[in-house]
């Protein structure tokens, strides 16, 4: 006889089967990277009438969640249920707010999306070739599209601000090239498997010149002269996103929704003013620790111009943060019971994307069973790259930050494909910010300038709740900006410009690495104090990361749980 917790839970996965196959068939970029082969030979469809279509049947779809009895689901559907609920309902909040209207960030985008999309290419075969050439050619009518969109922006007031359009410019100029055969794009081109025969291998690659030619290199063209002879005039010359049409509520949702948590964006910068004052009385501890006897503004200056501090070759620098992650690979068994399966690479930021990127990111790769991920180390301007903070960078881009935790998700082979794949910055940037402080139980920072440097990361992610709150919120300059974080992080000029703009570009976005650590301590202390000497880091480790990505508030339930389920194994 069928239960009632039986149906309810098959009626819930049909509704995350049907919603995952419209999601692949919308986004077929983001399927591929998922392993899902079928929709390979396209990109999505970016008119509006299209973002109004997937609003209504996300709506719909959280309709028929709605309709499902909670209380009837099994514990484990549950969590699915709750995490599925949050993550439809921003996506119907934010539809409201046409968001496709400003498809770039400060350094990234649609464009770069599709300047790395050969990643994700199943080029194994000649089938998957010709999936891929068929993708190259309706590049052009993708980036036509967004640029419709763009200008649509443009009439309605809702663009990028003026101010941080240099640096999306460089980024632009990264991406034009005159031969085919230099692009990126060309890639899986230039090494066929064996199995492919000869024959069919020189017929591919002139089919991929030829739509990298035909389709490619004119749509980054065509990108460039729109953003610079249209779009660049006439941005808007404010910086906040309170400042977009309706954009007070648009940030009061992003702030939430980056949080994963009712809060305000006043709640969260008395946060961070605390926490740079709590920080700042730790890096002059430092400082001193240093024997360092200037001020601390000296200190910092110290830091930024001595050559003592930065590698003189890109090779070093990523010579350097492959030593220090392979030190790391070597400590983890001390700190975890459960190691993920694939392993992940240490590569230079792409050349693309190096002059307006950030110091180091995770590229999680396709989830296709046999690519590692990666850990980008910017080697553009290394004069910019201080080696004291390559510690603090490796524990939070590698290991055990964000590699572990999105290659253990992908393993959860029991879970809705949803779960896999799912990315919440709260949980993720809050796991990988922790992981800077458990450097220090594991012994990852050798000199006072290193924990200087971990100390200074963490001063940036509480700075960034400070100035995020402050430049979309409270009225701040972009140079009030710049200035709160020179005065605070040892973050070069170069960087500091780089992150302030991201942080206009992407609103919200900053404020989930220090609220999601913040929460992940207290979860710890708060389960080290109710199990006393019995208290096992590895199990809490394994029990943070057991279930892929979740909200904080569903974060908190899962460790309480954790923490009851100990504590009556400690009594038997």
């Amino acid at each position: 006889m069928t239960s009632d917790v039986d149906i309810a839970g098959k009626t819930l996965f049909q509704l995350f089967t049907d919603e995952q196959v419209f999601s692949w068939n919308e986004d077929p970029l983001t399927a591929s990277y998922e392993g899902q082969r079928r929709y390979e030979d396209r990109l999505a469809s970016c008119l509006p009438a299209d973002f109004e279509r997937r609003a209504d049947a996300y709506a719909k779809f959280l309709t028929r969640l709605h309709a499902i009895d909670h209380a009837q689901l099994s514990r484990e559907d549950q969590v699915s249920y709750d995490l599925f609920d949050f993550i439809l309902t921003y996506r119907v909040k934010f539809a409201a707010y046409k968001e496709w209207r400003a498809p770039l960030y400060s350094d990234s985008g649609f464009h770069t999306e599709v300047m790395q999309m050969h990643e994700a290419a199943d080029t194994q075969s000649v089938p998957g070739c010709e999936r891929y050439v068929a993708r190259l050619n309706d590049v052009k009518r993708y980036f036509a599209e967004n640029i419709a969109n763009m200008r649509q922006g443009l009439k309605e007031g809702y663009t990028l601000p003026a101010d941080i359009l240099p640096g999306v410019a460089s980024v632009i100029e990264a991406e034009q090239f005159t031969n085919p055969e230099d692009s990126p794009l060309y890639g899986p081109f230039k090494a066929f498997r064996q199995s492919i025969p000869a024959t069919e291998q020189a017929r591919l690659q002139q089919a991929g010149k030829a739509a990298i030619r035909s389709a490619v290199i004119p749509a980054y063209r065509d990108l460039q002269t729109f953003f610079r002879e249209e779009y660049a005039p006439k941005a808007r010359k404010t910086i906040a996103a309170s400042a977009l049409p309706n954009g007070k509520a648009h940030y009061a949702d992003l702030v939430r929704y980056y949080a994963t948590f009712d809060i305000t964006p006043d709640e969260v910068h008395d946060i961070g003013v605390k926490e740079v004052a709590r920080i700042h009385g730790d890096m002059e501890e430092t400082m001193k620790g240093a024997k360092f006897t200037g001020s601390f503004a000296d200190f910092l200056a110290f830091l930024r111009r001595d050559p003592q501090f930065y590698a003189k070759t890109p090779m070093a620098l990523l010579k350097d943060a492959s030593y220090i992650a392979k030190e790391i690979d070597g400590k983890l068994p001390q700190y975890f019971s459960k190691l993920p399966r694939m392993t992940y690479r240490v590569e230079a930021v792409p050349a693309t994307l190096a002059p307006n990127y950030t110091a180091g990111r995770y590229n999680p790769g396709p989830n296709d069973g046999r690519t590692p991920g990666s850990y980008w180390v910017n080697t553009y301007a290394l004069d910019r790259r201080p080696l004291y903070s390559l510690p603090a960078l490796t524990l939070h881009e590698a290991v055990p930050g964000h590699h572990f935790q999105i290659a253990l998700a992908r393993e959860l082979a029991d879970l809705p494909a949803f779960r896999r794949n799912t990315y919440l910055s709260a949980f993720g940037e809050g796991w990988a910010l922790y992981c800077e402080k458990l450097g220090v139980e594991m012994g990852m920072y050798k000199t006072p300038y290193e924990d200087f440097g971990r100390l200074s990361y963490e001063m940036w992610r509480a700075c960034r709740l400070v100035v995020d709150t402050g430049m979309h919120w409270k009225g701040w300059s972009r140079e009030q900006a710049f200035d709160y974080l020179r005065r605070n992080t040892t973050l070069s000029e170069h960087e500091v410009r780089t992150e302030t703009d991201r942080y206009i570009a992407w609103p919200g976005q900053a404020l989930s690495y220090k609220l999601g650590e913040i929460k992940l301590c207290a979860l710890r202390q708060n389960a080290e104090r109710a199990l006393g000497p019995k208290f096992d880091l590895r199990t809490f480790h394994d029990a943070v990361l057991a279930e892929g990505t979740m909200t904080l508030p569903m974060l908190e339930r899962r460790i309480d749980a954790y923490v009851a389920l100990e504590s009556s194994r400690t009594r038997g």
